[in-house]
């Protein structure tokens, strides 16, 4: 099948880019030779460049595309070149001709359709590439030395592939997969405070989203740039992948992380979730992200010591790049829509992963229904974070029991048929639990049972006006009055997860949200896809 090279139109290097330009084709067979004079093999090539230009130069146009621009000027000086050194500094053309070696050199024909193409060095190309243009022209060739010339030779790199050069080129490509606007910043304007103005960070510095970075972490997926993954609410905006990679850009992810992005957008973005109301709520509700499976690993997440806290690029990168999403696809801002009276330091990032190795439970990606292998994020809407602080319980019985007693305090104390809570229990504690042979069910029993409260407690007062309306039981009997009501609404609502250093018996609880209006929100999981 014949192949129809990229038409282009190149100024002579060093010349004004606005006179003199060489279009291809050109209605003549064409040589064309990709070059650079920090390359040896491209000076290797140079005096055969120079005679198919004096052979054949009535007959073929020969052009040598100059990666350098003016700069490839030196190698006319050095080779006494008369062939025409056009200017690919910009590298567009390069990158259209796929071009990752120098020298590359096409023959095309008239039209434009690839005749011949060789890479690097080899002196057979080159012989019978003046072979076949003699016997075509019928032009008598001259004596060339042809053993002064090495037989073979790799060639170079093209600069067209180098960081941050060839995703540039990529953007500015007819095929590009970027369509979001750009916006264009005066050149003595500061990018980070022009970012602040426009209401697209969270308070602190985002990497500016050029199209190269936003390129690069495309790289991150296999799944097109412009499909539509959700619809985010409150602005129910339709976010593509290209959008939630400029967001995670300003993050600071890396483009491995790009998946598990993607994930928690699909996961929050769902009507089970409800994220419109986690995000206006007063109670300053926020997703909460739990990692599964060896995505973990791979791209180095932290589940550890301070799984919770600061230091770790994944973690707090996932995080951050949900929340940018939130903010500046879905509207959701301070003042706005998002109404939240105290907020959260959680409202800038929570993303950690789950240490399944040192747990003697089934991590929580399985409970939820997923295989071992996969990889998994679970969402949780939470409005805070506490610890357990329990050094001396030695039985599974008595530190279940005091993680009950600590959630018992979870919104309030009356606060009863409670709604999602999160533990992420510590190593220490697990091997505590462990010794005695208890599940997670076991724990989520005692939990319940120590938390048990007389409805007749969970009656306001006087003294404490929160809690059940004692109108609401009026004339109920003792034996209502009597029954005992757990924390939880039920022990599905007790999610059980493990983290943390090794060293330290301290466990924290992620205290859950709920409107009591109908809006409470599902936790909610989704598979990371690459």
């Amino acid at each position: 099948m014949t192949q129809t090279l990229p038409n282009f139109s190149l100024s002579p290097a060093g010349a004004d880019r606005e006179q003199n330009a060489y279009s291809f084709p050109s209605g003549k067979q064409t040589l064309i030779c990709f070059v650079k004079e920090d390359c040896p093999t491209t000076r290797t090539s140079m005096p055969l460049l120079q005679q198919a230009k004096e052979i054949f130069g009535e007959n073929i146009d020969v052009v040598a595309l100059a990666q350098n621009g003016e700069d490839d000027l030196v190698l006319v000086q050095e080779y006494g070149l008369t062939v025409p050194f056009l200017d690919d500094s910009r590298l567009n053309t390069s990158y259209a001709y796929e071009i990752d070696t120098v020298p590359s050199v096409f023959l095309a024909s008239e039209e434009g359709e690839a005749i011949e193409q060789f890479i690097g060095f080899g002196r057979d190309d080159w012989k019978e590439l003046f072979k076949s243009l003699a016997t075509q022209y019928q032009v008598e060739l001259p004596q060339i030395d042809w053993g002064s010339f090495p037989e073979l030779l790799p060639g170079c790199g093209s600069k067209s592939l180098e960081p941050g050069i060839y995703e540039r080129l990529k953007a500015e490509s007819e095929g590009s997969p970027l369509r979001g606007r750009r916006v264009e910043i005066g050149i003595n304007d500061d990018v980070h405070e022009f970012l602040y103005e426009q209401g697209l960070t969270d308070g602190l510095p985002v990497i500016p989203p050029t199209p190269e970075r936003v390129i690069r972490m495309l790289d991150g997926t296999t799944r097109d740039a412009q499909e539509v993954v959700a619809i985010v609410p409150p602005n129910l905006a339709p976010i593509t992948i290209e959008k939630i990679a400029v967001n995670s850009v300003m993050a600071g992810c890396r483009p491995e992380y790009l998946p598990v992005v993607i994930a928690a957008v699909e996961a929050v973005c769902t009507d089970d979730f409800g994220m419109h109301g986690v995000g206006a709520t007063t109670m300053g509700a926020t997703p909460v992200m739990v990692v599964n499976g060896p995505i973990r690993h791979e791209i180095g997440m932290n589940m550890g010591l301070n799984a919770l806290g600061q230091g770790n690029r994944a973690n707090a990168a996932i995080g951050r790049a949900l929340r940018l999403i939130l903010r500046n696809v879905g509207g959701q801002r301070p003042g706005e829509t998002e109404r939240t009276t105290m907020g959260s330091p959680m409202k800038f990032t929570m993303c950690f992963a789950e240490w399944e190795e040192i747990s003697p439970w089934e991590p929580l990606h399985v409970e939820r229904g997923f295989d071992k292998d996969e990889s998994v994020i679970t969402v949780f809407a939470m409005t805070g974070l506490g610890q357990l602080i329990d050094q001396t319980s030695r039985t599974a019985q008595s530190l279940a029991g005091s993680l009950g007693l600590r959630a018992e305090g979870l919104h309030h104390p009356k606060y009863h048929n409670y709604p999602d809570a999160l533990f992420a229990l510590c190593p220490e504690h697990v091997k505590t639990i462990a010794r005695d042979g208890w599940s997670k069910e076991q724990v989520r029993d005692r939990i319940q049972e120590i938390t048990s409260r007389p409805v007749r407690e969970l009656l306001s007062s006087e003294e404490v006006t929160v809690g059940i309306d004692p109108k609401v039981l009026q004339g109920s009997s003792d034996e209502e009055l009597d029954r005992l009501v757990p924390k939880f609404g039920s022990n599905a609502n007790i999610h059980i997860v493990v983290a943390g250093s090794e060293a330290g018996k301290f466990s924290a609880i992620f205290e859950g949200w709920t409107s009591r209006i109908g809006l409470d929100s599902t936790v909610t999981s989704r598979r990371i896809e690459k």
